[in-house]
């Protein structure tokens, strides 16, 4: 009895103890880090965290979502799928700001002017949300990501009591476009972007959405109001560091332009001399709708087969068409069925399909495939001719 008496005691004295430890001071701030772009397609967005600050109690630390752990069984499998976990990351700020100024990042702060018992309230939800069986959530790049969580974390701690205003300047875009002022449009991380993402993120953001970048949470946060008492979120902002500028070697000559102007050169100089002979290059037929209908049936699954809400409606399809790969029987014949011509003239359909698509604002596609697009269009324009002048022939 005695044993259980002084185990219990123990077990209440320590509770107490971590809880009077997690008690912040007066002077105690809490803010968000705004950490600008890196070298990397996946630094290219940039990141945000929460910084907590009590020098009273010694504490200096970083709560920041967007975490991942590569021993997760089957992690490029669940990547791809859209069903990875990320997990929430705890740092010392001190490690925290030297790993970003290392690879020379900006980091802006913006303290948050709360009071005392808010401070409390979300040093609170973010231990609880750190703990193992908390740590993890379904990542979302455009509705639950590392930006996001400021603002839904703040929302909630707050219970919505934040206004988030338009700055003057505002004007809606497009998800796609706020993707793209990030990267550069001639880039193959631009091109991945742009043929991997359908049609539904080229609907116009709402205020609010395009926080889902970290540039934006701090234009945002800078002019959002707290209601009842009108006063500002954010009462103190800060440039911790400045990224250095550092002049970007040029890749241009190994650019998608630049290398499918090349591809698509070759096909139109192909295409040109079997016009002239009378003839038909197989293997760069064989090759075409090889690749295209591997492409259409990757970006299939990524539509149907995968958690991922940005891939759904792609447009892409209508010129890497999946059912090439399924009339190669076709293609290598040296005289296919009749059918193979009409299928020929739809594929021209589906090119101009797509350049309407891409006209009105159905869906904007990358401008990388521009030559390969045209290339495609003349050499079904010239197997149609081709098979009709050996139709009449025969």
């Amino acid at each position: 009895m005695k044993k259980t008496v002084l185990f219990l005691f123990l077990l209440l004295a320590s509770k107490l103890t971590y809880a009077q430890q997690n008690i912040l001071s007066e002077q105690a701030e809490m803010s968000v880090l705004t950490i600008g772009p890196g070298t990397s397609l996946n630094d290219s967005f940039g990141h945000s965290a929460f910084r907590i600050k009590d020098p009273v109690k010694g504490i200096d630390v970083v709560f920041n979502y967007g975490v991942y752990d590569f021993n997760t069984p089957h992690f490029y499998t669940k990547f791809a799928q859209g069903k990875l976990n990320y997990l929430m990351g705890l740092n010392y700020y001190e490690d925290f700001f030297e790993a970003y100024t290392s690879q020379n990042r900006s980091i802006k702060e913006q303290v948050l002017n709360l009071s005392q018992t808010e401070k409390q309230k979300l040093f609170n939800y973010l231990l609880n949300n750190y703990r193992p069986e908390n740590r993890a959530y379904l990542y979302d790049f455009f509705y639950d990501n590392c930006a996001t969580k400021m603002k839904d974390v703040l929302q909630n701690v707050l219970n919505n009591a934040i206004v988030f205003n338009k700055p003057q300047d505002f004007q809606p875009k497009t998800f796609r476009t706020l993707i793209q002022e990030n990267l550069h449009k001639n880039s193959w991380g631009s091109l991945g972007i742009d043929v991997a993402l359908g049609s539904v993120i080229d609907r116009k953001t709402s205020a609010e959405e395009e926080m889902f970048l970290p540039e934006n949470i701090h234009k945002f946060f800078e002019i959002a109001r707290i209601k009842n008492t009108n006063k500002p979120l954010v009462k103190e902002n800060k440039v911790l560091y400045k990224a250095v500028p550092i002049p970007k070697p040029t890749d241009f000559f190994t650019s998608p332009l630049v290398v499918f102007g090349i591809i698509g050169l070759f096909i139109l100089y192909r295409t040109y001399t079997d016009f002239k002979k009378h003839t038909r290059s197989r293997w760069l037929d064989v090759t075409l709708f090889s690749i295209t209908g591997l492409v259409g049936i990757l970006i299939l699954l990524l539509w149907f087969a995968t958690d991922h809400k940005g891939t759904h409606q792609n447009y892409n399809l209508l010129w890497a068409f999946v059912l090439n790969i399924f009339v190669m029987g076709q293609v290598v014949r040296v005289n296919p069925s009749a059918w193979f011509v009409r299928y020929l003239k739809f594929l021209v359909i589906l090119l101009c399909l797509l350049t309407f698509h891409w006209i009105v604002g159905v869906q904007v596609f990358a401008i990388g495939l521009i030559p390969l697009l045209i290339a495609l269009l003349v050499r079904y324009v010239f197997l149609i001719g081709f098979y009709k002048a050996d139709s009449i022939e025969l």
